[in-house]
């Protein structure tokens, strides 16, 4: 259960591409927007080029000259105030700072101020290094010569890395995502909704439906998809139809030569007086019936795929079809010397094709009967089990091998142990038949010495 479970949300979909795709765009956004303040920011020279507040603070400073410890005081207020106005007030590197000297001696620093201011000039701009950080830096002197010195700081990383430090970065991220991801997987959810519609229907066809998409598309993207799909099934289904025409001709044009050869052959074996020119027209009348039962095979898989591509579905009396296919292949199990034994539930009912199920029935039939020995018997029932008919054919031939009972259901494979002529196509008819009426074909041991039990399980007709 736990694998399932992690199976099912290790397995890529489409919606938790999109909403990754929509939790990476936004993160992208939120760090572009970062970037763009922190370098906004590092460029800032409003505060640098406001003249009123270089103005208040020295008027501040010159007025208190002669009160020291007040002028330290209101210079530390109006510090705080620019910092609160234009940063944070406790990390010099996301605010400005101050440096007033007075007299000739520096009278005032903001924490975190760096030391290595050197001699500025006046009314100018200028960008300097302090260590590894870039600085911003403006003076302007007053008349009595008090002189104010403010810095910015100018380093985009460490404006980063500072804005990271306090979470200013990742806080946002991680409290806006969960909330953005609901919306955001509703909306995905909904504007998918019509290729899931696409999806159901294309689910519920079966192999031989080929027919358009009913499903209309109204959406540019959901259209030229559908339209690919119903121009690929139109092509598969045209292929389709071309192989099975081809191989139905082939097979119809090949049964006049080869009955014709058969009669030839017949006559020059009765006329024969030579023992071993009998034998070899004996070995070629053994080809020629194997190559025309092989004919009639095509032609049945043929008429059962197109029966199934193309024809109605009706109830079928699946008693009443065993009884009549039985009494068909009486003389051909009176000709072998094998005996053949019906049990059949009346008031079956099978929705399908008649012409179908007629292949199955005479396919599994004749194999018992080609493959029981002289004097044996084959028995044939039919019952009911929950929902489902369930028909066995059981015979007393040789059987198979239980490693080779799903190969023996595919076309042209044989039991290499089978000394019987066939082409291998009788079961593969059989389980043809089986699925495309929503069934299944097994092969088992009879329970009794040799032979083999072919069970076939059909669902019955609701009505």
């Amino acid at each position: 259960m736990m694998r399932r479970f992690w199976n099912s949300i290790a397995a890529p979909t489409l919606v938790r591409r999109l909403l990754v795709a929509q939790m990476v765009l936004l993160t992208a956004l939120w760090t572009l927007a970062t970037g763009f303040v922190i370098n906004e920011s590092g460029k800032d020279l409003n505060l640098l080029s406001t003249e009123r507040i270089f103005d208040a603070v020295l008027a501040a400073a010159d007025a208190l000259v002669d009160s020291p410890q007040q002028q330290q005081h209101v210079l530390n207020m109006m510090d705080l105030a620019v910092r609160e106005n234009y940063g944070t007030a406790d990390d010099p590197m996301l605010s400005p700072s101050i440096v007033v000297q007075q007299r000739g001696r520096e009278i005032y620093r903001s924490h975190g101020t760096p030391s290595e201011l050197g001699t500025r000039k006046q009314h100018v701009v200028e960008t300097f290094y302090a260590g590894d950080k870039r600085w911003r830096a403006r003076s302007k002197q007053s008349a009595s010569g008090t002189m104010l010195t403010m810095l910015a700081p100018a380093d985009g990383l460490h404006i980063f890395m500072t804005i990271n430090s306090h979470g200013f970065y990742l806080l946002p991220l991680l409290i806006s995502l969960p909330f953005l991801l609901l919306p955001t997987w509703l909306s995905i959810r909904l504007a998918l909704r019509p290729w899931s519609q696409v999806a159901r229907e294309v689910a519920a066809r079966g192999p031989h439906n080929l027919s358009p998409l009913d499903y209309t598309a109204k959406h540019r993207e959901l259209a030229g998809m559908v339209d690919n799909i119903n121009t690929l099934m139109r092509q598969v289904d045209d292929s389709a139809v071309r192989e099975r025409s081809f191989i139905a001709d082939a097979a119809h044009e090949l049964r006049t030569p080869l009955a014709a050869m058969q009669v030839n052959v017949e006559a020059l074996h009765s006329q024969a007086n030579d023992e071993r020119q009998r034998q070899l027209l004996k070995g070629i009348l053994s080809s020629g019936s194997r190559a025309t039962r092989l004919v009639s095979q095509l032609l049945m898989l043929m008429r059962s795929d197109a029966s199934v591509a193309g024809a109605a579905a009706a109830p079928v009396a699946l008693a009443q079809l065993l009884q009549d296919r039985m009494a068909a292949l009486a003389a051909l199990a009176s000709a072998r010397r094998v005996e053949l034994e019906l049990h059949a539930d009346t008031e079956l009912y099978l929705h399908g094709q008649r012409e179908s199920l007629i292949s199955l029935v005479d396919n599994l039939v004749d194999n018992a009967i080609k493959y029981s020995p002289p004097d044996g018997l084959v028995q044939v029932s039919l019952r009911r089990e929950t929902g489902q008919a369930v028909l066995a054919v059981n015979d007393q031939g040789p059987g198979v091998a239980p490693a080779l009972r799903e190969r023996v259901l595919d076309r042209f494979f044989r039991d290499p142990n089978q000394t019987q002529s066939g082409s291998g196509l009788g079961l593969s008819i059989a389980q043809a038949v089986a699925r495309q009426h929503g069934g299944s074909i097994a092969l088992f041991d009879t329970g009794h010495g040799a032979g083999l039990l072919v069970e076939v399980r059909l669902p019955l007709s609701a009505a």
